[in-house]
């Protein structure tokens, strides 16, 4: 009510407000650098040291590990981040150490404890990344009485390598962060304090004036207008409250056009949430294959199927590139959804199509064991193709997905490529049950089943071949299949130049 006694001045609650507020801010900014800090400063190092280790890694495959030009590149790096890196070869030569002589000896010593696993427990102080070629870890050097961060591990060319770095500069650097906040901390929360003492006595005034005013407007009385003097916010927001009741029928107006806005915004929300469903479902079905092939190489390892070590590396290798194909496959889900819509654009590229089925075909030869299925593929000449690899391998990947979820009867899944003067054919045929002629048309519609119960039990998704129809749209090829009173064939074309066809 107008002319009552306030209990609570707004001035005061505005001081301790902002106050508390300035306080919680300094001192959560405070908590967050101790805390945090440091972490952060050892995370980025870890990455610099990653970074550090792809470079010797790509010098090594690239045999340029002795140049001039990356020793150069690498003493910027390692003399920018205070990185002391330490590489030797398999007969104990050392290629690329930036210490002094004296400290060759104790960088080769502390290598090769890692290597053979010499460090006891108290020795290791943490461990902060397991990788299969490299570790990353923080130590106390005995030598130096100093901890470290040190990555150790094996090139590509089976190069031997330790990388390290101090932690005690960084640990300086963050005390000396943390005092330098606290000293601002407390020259801001004084400063801070008399300005807000004399904003609050400022913004109380006019505060007190439009809390009345509103007050008699929320008994409808839009008579009672505002008046200020100075041209400030609050000014114009009580100007602003002038003009509500002459505003009060727009606003109706505007109410209702929000409210079929909203509808909209409901309906356009339902439709994300169902393209959100759908890309999901795409992700678990494209995502099957590569799991499953990790799974059942890793499975391998674990039962030591084979003894040698060329069989346990080919195992490894298959499965680091599955992982690394089922990175590469969320990407390009995400570019397949743009496909759809035809804002993509697709890379052409030349590449042996020959080469690229016997990799797949290789990969998954597990999957054939596990279904006891035989398999024929007899092309053994390159035949270099136009088109999108990845996405190509995509195709290929859904049909021979296909083919084991439905091969029956012989299990026979048979790859064959014919030459057609500047396209190539390629087909996968697999024994088993016909597709139902009503059906035909349809098996490319997302989310189509066929069968549902063996989909179910296979657990697909039905997207598959909704995917291989996107991607061969996308590139203007044919795709199709054909029954056969045995089996079911899937096929697509791809182009090729005349001389690569003929050959």
């Amino acid at each position: 009510m107008p002319g009552k006694k306030i209990k609570h001045s707004i001035k005061t609650r505005m001081i301790v407000l902002f106050s508390v507020v300035l306080i919680a801010a300094l001192v959560t900014c405070w908590l967050m650098n101790i805390v945090f800090l440091e972490r952060y400063y050892i995370r980025n190092k870890q990455k610099v040291l990653i970074e550090v280790f792809q470079m010797l890694d790509e010098a090594s495959r690239q045999e340029e590990m002795e140049t001039s030009e990356f020793l150069q590149r690498l003493n910027t790096i390692c003399e920018r981040n205070n990185i002391s890196p330490f590489v030797m070869d398999a007969s104990g030569q050392v290629k690329i150490c930036t210490k002094r002589d004296f400290e060759l000896n104790q960088m080769s010593h502390r290598l090769y404890r890692y290597l053979f696993g010499q460090f006891s427990p108290n020795d290791r102080s943490k461990i902060l990344l397991e990788e299969p070629y490299y570790m990353v870890c923080i130590n106390m050097d005995s030598y130096t009485n100093a901890e470290y961060m040190e990555m150790v591990g094996s090139l590509a060319e089976q190069e031997l390598f330790l990388i390290r770095t101090p932690l005690e500069p960084i640990r300086e650097s963050v005390l000396l962060a943390n005092r330098f906040l606290a000293y601002v901390g407390v020259t801001v929360l004084l400063m801070g304090a008399l300005i807000i003492q004399i904003l609050a006595k400022q913004l109380a005034r006019p505060l007190l004036e439009l809390a009345r005013l509103s007050e008699r407007m929320s008994n409808l009385d839009f008579t009672v207008k505002f008046s200020g003097k100075v041209d400030d916010e609050i000014t114009f927001l009580g100007n602003h409250m002038n003009q509500l009741s002459e505003a009060l029928e727009h606003t109706i107006s505007e109410l209702k056009t929000a409210n079929n806005e909203l509808k909209r915004d409901i309906e356009q929300r339902e439709k994300i949430d169902e393209m959100r469903k759908e890309f999901l479902s795409n992700v678990s079905h494209e995502l099957k294959t590569p799991i499953a092939l990790v799974q059942g190489y890793a499975e391998g390892l674990q039962e030591c199927i084979n003894d040698d070590a060329e069989s346990r590396n080919f195992y490894c290798e298959v499965i680091i590139d599955e992982a690394s194909k089922m990175n590469q496959m969320v990407k390009n889900l995400l570019a397949l959804n743009e496909l759809e819509f035809g804002n993509e654009v697709v890379t052409m590229e030349h590449f042996d199509l020959t080469a690229m089925i016997h990799n797949i075909l290789q990969s998954a030869q597990i999957l054939f064991e596990q279904k006891q299925v035989r398999l024929v593929f007899e092309e053994q000449e390159a035949i270099y193709v136009w088109a999108n690899e990845y996405k190509l391998q995509e195709v290929f990947h859904n049909y021979i997905s296909n083919a084991l979820n439905h091969v029956d009867g012989e299990k026979i899944i048979k790859v064959t490529i014919q030459r057609q003067k500047e396209q190539v054919r390629v087909g996968v045929f697999n024994t088993g049950n016909p597709i139902p002629k009503q059906d035909i048309e349809k098996i490319w519609d997302k989310f189509y089943k066929v069968d549902k119960a063996r989909t179910r039990e296979y657990g697909g998704s039905g997207v598959g071949l909704s995917i291989v129809k996107a991607i061969m749209e996308s590139m203007h090829q044919a795709y199709g299949v054909i029954n056969f009173t045995n089996g079911v064939e899937f096929w697509f074309h791809v182009d090729c130049s005349k001389v690569d066809c003929s050959k």
